[in-house]
């Protein structure tokens, strides 16, 4: 008898396992705000926790990203599964904010090791009928991810007195089955000469996708800086200029975004990538003008209402993206490629916060987001003209191509 799992039970289990990672990138999100009350710590130090994680994140997609093209994926999971589960013995341990950062940062060395593995496995492990749909589900795990750990912390802080404990203490149990679930996965990618080589940090980004990568980066930007304002700047907004303060409303804030995206991207899997792609920008771009008319107006509903317009465009924009590389990597390109999408994702995960968490001191906290939020319209706007463009001379190709 195999001692492997089906392909298929392979496919759906690292998929969850996927989403676990993220799940445990958005559950600091309620804690952090929570901390900052009792521990007494700056909001450029509160983004600073938050963000570092994207920048360990970075630092292991830049010098790791194409290491399982060389290992094999196993020994990639294996490894980030195990940099995780250190990353929350920290996080159940720390007893200041150095503490916190720590943790974070050993979370995103272990996420960024994990993501480009992570997202070349699912695709390869997909059953046939699926391998349309797996690039979608990378993108849904993410999301989902994100959204389901901020939602159950906030519940947590909410309603019981040791929420570090228990959504720490669970997380590291789920990383210890995750190891065991990979171990019993088959091998789908043949290790090769080169390993030490891919550490050198680099983006592998193949001539024949270059294009529509370059094309594809003001989509990620804008995209991914939606969910970062949710997870990173909107819990002190909700602070200091709603006056709330539970974590039950910072997590479900936190929660909406990203949990209609990973709706969003199997919804819109079914539709052509290009148009998906554009049609998120466009919903990305309404969704932040609706958040900045919920802000100025400290009108909650209407702040809720944006984060699922924007949801929806950040699922549609990513996973159609997605969709409009993936069919034209090699197997042993996906990790290299999945590395550069998700570093440039990173990047704007992160920085832009940690930039306005800087600045919020000096500025002030509506004029800081009324920048932050600026500028991701306006990247929204080239994303939306460019893939245009590219949506346009798709269309003309073959009238063109004729004898």
């Amino acid at each position: 008898m195999s001692r492997t799992l089906s392909p298929k039970a392979a496919f759906a289990g690292l998929a969850a396992i996927f989403a676990a990672f993220f799940f445990a990138a958005g559950a600091p999100t309620p804690l952090l705000s929570l901390r900052q009350q009792e521990w007494g710590f700056s909001a450029g130090t509160l983004t600073f926790a938050f963000s570092v994680y994207a920048l360990g994140l970075l630092v292991a997609l830049l010098v790791g990203g194409s290491l399982s093209d060389h290992l094999g994926r196993r020994p990639v999971l294996i490894a980030a599964l195990g940099g995780e589960l250190v990353s929350m013995a920290v996080f159940l341990v720390a007893s200041d904010i150095g503490w916190v950062i720590v943790a974070r940062a050993l979370q995103g060395l272990a996420t960024g090791l994990a993501t480009s593995a992570f997202s070349a496995a699912i695709v390869e492990h997909a059953p046939d009928h699926l391998k349309k749909l797996a690039g979608g589900l990378a993108a849904a795990s993410v999301a989902g991810g994100l959204a389901l750990g901020a939602l159950a912390t906030g519940a947590a802080v909410q309603f019981t007195p040791a929420a570090n404990t228990l959504v720490f203490g669970a997380l590291a149990l789920v990383m210890v089955l995750g190891i065991v679930f990979v171990v019993f996965t088959s091998e789908t990618s043949s290790p090769r000469a080169g390993a030490w080589r891919s550490l050198a940090p680099r983006i592998s980004v193949p001539g024949n996708i270059r294009a529509e990568f370059l094309a594809g980066i003001p989509v990620h930007v804008a995209a991914w800086m939606t969910p970062a304002f949710f997870l990173g700047l909107s819990p002190a907004v909700l602070r200091l200029h709603f006056d709330l303060d539970g974590g039950l409303v910072t997590g479900f804030t936190a929660f909406l975004g990203p949990f209609v995206a990973a709706l969003a991207s199997f919804w819109f899997a079914r539709h052509p990538a290009r148009r998906s792609t554009i049609t998120g920008k466009v919903l990305v771009l309404v969704g932040m003008v609706v958040v900045v008319a919920g802000v100025l107006t400290t009108t909650l509903p209407v702040l809720w209402l944006g984060a699922v317009v924007g949801g929806l465009g950040f699922g549609a924009a990513f996973g159609g993206q997605l969709r409009l590389v993936v069919p034209h990597i090699q197997p042993q390109e996906r990790a290299g490629v999945f590395a550069g999408i998700y570093t440039v994702a990173y990047l704007s995960f992160g920085v832009p916060v940690i930039i306005a968490g800087q600045l919020a001191p000096r500025w002030g906290l509506i004029p800081t987001f009324e920048l932050y939020a600026g500028v991701l319209i306006g990247v929204a706007a080239l994303g939306i003209v460019i893939q245009a463009g590219l949506g346009r001379r798709e269309s003309t190709r073959p009238a063109t191509a004729g004898p």
